[in-house]
Formats: structure tokens, sequence, C-alpha cells
């Protein structure tokens, strides 16, 4: 053990500052994670540096390191293309997996002398272009059938596996049939190739320069007297210009953008980022991947991995005029030097705020968050006893002897000591359960007390859960510091409570969690899902205290103006609020509205009451 600590201590003094790709291993040699850097000697020992601020997955992490292996690079773009590639070949267990949700049907390409143009939903690596993905196979088809009518070049997936073994043709028969005269596999190979670098501009979405030329071809063939040519061009212009028109217009201008956003749910230690393609202004595709082991990751993090994932792997296509982000990016310099190396100039990588271009980022986060939502939602119904990752962490984190999956928060509300009450909200497996909320009058505290007050709810609480044999939550956490927990601990001893149910306290001023029994809080990091729960639980505590508090507050303030009324008490006070509504409305009453209500006597009074005023 000792000689391969010295060994990763040599590696560690001797590292590179050139940029490149560091491999963390295993002590079996396994690679856990693959990452780049701009100065790999900076980069790869801040890992074994100061750990205060590493997250739980990361601390674990570098505890399995037992060697590291560099490789330089001449620049950070390259550095980027194998990261990429040594990603996808490993798959090391603590990098962020990106993971299309569903299989995507594609239009693949092949690389043959005269390339085949087929549908598919399998990516081979054998030097095909696949083009996509869409996200509907109706557009796939539409697509392909755009390109037989325009070009009349045949897309069939003539495989063995699409011959339909009884009539000896391929399934996709409308295909076979539009062609079956005139196929185009018998096309010259000038005429083939010629047609096939329009197919692929059309696949790109440059349509408008693709009409301009077609139009100019119909036109010199119509003079040219070649008037079935002409007329074959015509239907495909038509067919052509159809297709545009169905496509939506996204932005003004016809500037090639790529949309990239995501949605994270920390709770849940899961992403998605969608991608829109937009080509001369109109939306050609768009798509979506899941990302998960993203405990820790910061958002400026998971879209530069997202965006740099799809421009290195083998579906990006036609590169931008520009890239559009809804995050702003750890380091971008990265991916603007591979692009440009791509495209042989300077494509831009941006984060609008404002206008239209910050228009579409915001519809591809709706997007996500819809998406990453309806993930979520089928994975609980797939998975029975589903458990939260931030559930998860909280066990770790506070030590806890089970898993806190059903958690009770407390909060006080009072205005100077009036009307003080109190709330108890229900959080199971992370999720709010409303119907277990409660509501607490203040009965034994006199004056502005916090600790007094949350001793008398949690005994009031707590002694009827014994007494009743409820349900007994797996964490209790009450709105505030030391003070607020060892008043808390206290009533639960008086009832003969503590000890069946871990308790803690949440600081409001540095989000610091107090455990009975440590003199010092205990630091949860602030990017934790964990944190961000009990934050959640404790916020959802002091809303529905507060919310109950106003109210409390409202009616006794209603009811006392109209109780000052000689002859009126809080039950015909109540009653005139219920009939009629607000003390306003009371006052600007009609004697008949105020009679029906409370009688004629009464309403006659309360009449006259407001009259003289």
């Amino acid at each position: 053990m000792s000689e391969s600590v010295d060994i990763l201590e040599q590696k560690l003094s001797n590292l590179p500052t050139n940029p490149g790709v560091y491999q963390f291993k295993d002590e079996k040699g396994k690679v856990i994670y693959v990452g780049k850097a701009k100065k790999l000697r900076n980069r790869v020992r801040s890992y074994f540096q100061d750990s205060r601020h590493h997250t739980g997955k990361l601390r674990v992490m570098v505890s399995k390191i037992k060697d590291v292996e560099t490789i330089i690079t001449d620049s950070e773009a390259e550095a980027l293309i194998l990261e990429n590639n040594l990603i996808k070949e490993y798959q090391p267990r603590y990098n962020v997996a990106l993971k299309d949700d569903k299989s995507y049907p594609y239009i693949c390409v092949t690389r043959d002398e005269k390339p085949r143009v087929f549908p598919t939903r399998t990516i081979l690596k054998d030097g095909s272009k696949y083009y996509g993905p869409y996200d509907h196979v109706g557009k796939m088809k539409h697509m392909l059938e755009v390109i037989r009518k325009t070009f009349g070049l045949c897309t069939c997936a003539c495989s063995p596996r699409n011959i339909d073994l009884n009539r000896g043709v391929p399934k996709w028969h409308s295909c076979f049939d539009d062609y079956f005269e005139n196929c185009s596999g018998d096309w010259s190979l000038d005429r083939y190739q010629d047609t096939m670098q329009k197919v692929v501009r059309l696949l790109n979405g440059k349509t408008s320069e693709l009409l301009r030329e077609l139009k100019e071809e119909m036109v010199i063939a119509a003079d040219a007297l070649d008037f079935e040519n002409a007329a074959f061009l015509r239907d495909g212009i038509d067919a052509l210009e159809k297709y545009s028109e169905k496509m939506k217009m996204v932005t003004s201008n016809e500037i090639n953008r790529d949309i990239f956003a995501i949605h994270v749910d920390d709770e849940n230690a899961v992403a998605c980022g969608v991608i829109f393609k937009v080509r001369e202004g109109k939306l050609l595709g768009k798509h979506h991947k899941i990302i998960k082991n993203i405990e820790g990751k910061s958002h400026a993090y998971l879209i530069q991995i997202f965006a740099e994932d799809y421009y290195t792997g083998e579906l990006a296509g036609i590169e931008p005029d520009e890239v559009h982000l809804s995050h702003e990016p750890e380091d971008a310099e990265p991916l603007m030097e591979y692009l440009s190396s791509q495209v042989g100039r300077k494509v831009p990588v941006l984060q609008p705020k404002i206008g239209e271009k910050a228009q579409l980022v915001a519809m591809a986060v709706s997007n996500a968050k819809l998406i990453l939502g309806e993930y979520i939602l089928q994975k609980r119904k797939a998975e029975k006893d589903f458990i939260p990752q931030s559930v998860k962490e909280l066990q770790q984190y506070l030590h806890l002897p089970r898993l806190p999956r059903r958690i009770e928060c407390f909060d006080n509300s009072n205005l100077q000591g009036t009307d003080p009450v109190a709330s108890m909200v229900c959080f199971v497996d992370g999720q709010p359960r409303k119907s277990e909320y409660k509501r607490f009058n203040i009965k034994t505290v006199v004056g502005p007390d916090d600790f007094a007050s949350m001793k008398e709810v949690l005994i009031r609480r707590y002694s009827r859960v014994m007494k009743e044999q409820q349900h007994i939550p797996d964490l209790i956490v009450v709105d505030g510091g030391k003070g607020q927990l060892s008043s808390s601990v206290e009533a639960l001893k008086e009832i003969g409570y503590y000890g069946q149910t871990p308790i803690v306290g949440l600081a409001k001023r540095l989000e610091e969690v107090f455990v009975p029994g440590y003199k010092d809080a205990l630091m949860i990091p602030k990017t934790s899902p964990s944190l961000k729960l009990l934050q959640r639980v404790r916020d959802e505590a002091h809303r529905f205290a507060i919310t109950f508090h106003r109210s409390k507050r409202s009616k006794r303030t209603i009811t006392s103006e109209l109780t000052n009324i000689p002859g009126i008490g809080p039950k015909t006070a109540q009653k005139l609020i219920k009939s009629i509504g607000s003390v306003n409305k009371i006052k600007q009453a009609e004697l008949e509205e105020l009679q029906k209500a409370v009688g004629n006597e009464t309403g006659e009074r309360v009449f006259e009451y407001f009259r003289k005023g």
C-alpha cells in the first residue's frame, strides 16, 4: 500500500504544465475518472490539496485514487476531443453520465461511392453520417419523403433485415413502389454524387439556397426545351417549399444557431439537457439527454460538458454561426477553439440575457424542465421504493440510523408576542405531504418567547404521537440554532420521547445544521441536494406558519372593529363577515342587507353605528 502511495506522490510532483487529459485509476488499475486541463499540474494536484470544500462524493473518489496517467496535447481543443473519446471508451464511475432518454430516429447517409440514405435508430461507427435525432418519427419520415419528391433519390432501408421475404421487396414499400421503374441506384456516378450534395445540404437545413438553385436549374431546363426535367424540378421545388413553410420560424434573421439549455433537479441528483438546432431562423430539430452523476457539479460545469459532448460526438452535423447557452460555462475557450478549427472561423459561445435570443433559450429551458419532470415521474412509477438522492445524502451527512424518508419540521410565528402560532410540515421522500401539515395556537406562553413556544408545540405533538401510536418521523427539524435545539431536546426528554427520532436545528444565518451533543455546527456543502432539501422543508414550515399567523391576526383585527359596536359579540361579527364580506362592505351596506344578515334590531344598530362614524 505504501509503495503505491509513494508512486502516486512521485507522479504528482512530476506533472507537466502542458494542456492535456488525466486519468485517475483505482487499486485494480481501473479508470474511475477522466478530465481535461489547461495546465495538468495545477488541475490534478488540486484534488489532493484542500479537501474542506469537496463534496462527499469527491472525497470518496480521491480516497480511491491509486494512480494517475496523463496524456499531453498541443491544445485545449485536442484535450477536449481526447477526453470525450476516453470517457466513452472507459465510462468512468465518477464522470458525469450523459445518456439519451430514448432511442431516437436518425437519417443515415452511408460512406459509399453511391451513398445510401435511409432511416435508422441504431448508430454504428462505420464511417456513415447520421442526421438528427428527430424528436418524432413522423418528422423523420416527412424529411425522407421530401428527399424522394425533390431529388428523386431512393431512401429505402434496403438491408436484409428490412426485406419482406413473402414479397421479396423492402418493407418500406412506398419508396419501392414510387421508384420501381426508375431507381436512383441506376443513375450515373456524377448525377448521383451531385444529388447527394444537395441532399446533405437539405439535411443541414440549408433550404433557402437550395430553392434558389433549383429554380435557376428549372429556368435553364425550360429555356433548353427540356420540359420533362423542368417539370421534375418544378415538382421538387413545390415539395421543398411546402416543407419549408411547415418548419417553425423562431428567429427573425436567418443565422444558424445551436441552443443548449439545462434544468437541474438537485433533490434527485439528475439534470436534463436540451438542444435546439436553428437553421436559417427555423427550428430544424431538437433532442435531449438525461445527465446523471451530477452531485456537487455546478450549472456552469454541466452546460459546458453538455455542449462539449455534443460537438465531439458523431451527431454534431454542420457547425453553427453562433452557440447560445442557458448558463455561463466554466471555460468556453476549448469549445470555441475546437469549433473554430472545424469551420475555419470564430464561432461565438454566448449566454443571451435579453431579447429574442434570450426568449429562445428560455423556451429550451422550459422544455428541459418539462422533460426532466416526466423522467422523474416515470422513474418513480417504475421504482416503488424510489428514494431521492437528497434523502440518501442527508442520512450520510447527519449520521442518521435510518433514511430520513419522513421529515417533520416546526416553526413559530408571532408579532411582538401577539397571536403566537406554530406550524408543522411533513415531507415524505423529499416531497411535501400537505394532508399531514398541522397548525398550533400557542396556549401556555405569554409574550414573544420562541423557545418556550417551540417547547410547548413539541410536547403537544409527540405526546399525542405516543398516546395514539401514530407513525413516528425519521427526522425532526426545528427552525433555529443551538438555543432553539436545546429547548426542543428538553421538551422531548420531558415526555420521554427523546431518542426515538433524531432531531436537528437549521439556523438561517449561515445555513448551519446543529445536532444534539455537538458544540460546533455541521457544515453541509452549499451545493449538496441534502442541504437544499433541509432548506426547502424549513422554508415551507416558515411559509405555513406565517400564513396561519396572518390569517389569525386578520380575523382578530376585523372582529375587534365590529365588536366595538354595543351589543355585537364575536359570533355576530363573524356572521356579518361571512354573509357580507369585508368590514368596508359592511360599512357601506344598506339597512335591509344588514337586517337580512343578523336580524332587524342588530342590523339597525350596525347601520346607525357606521353612519354616525
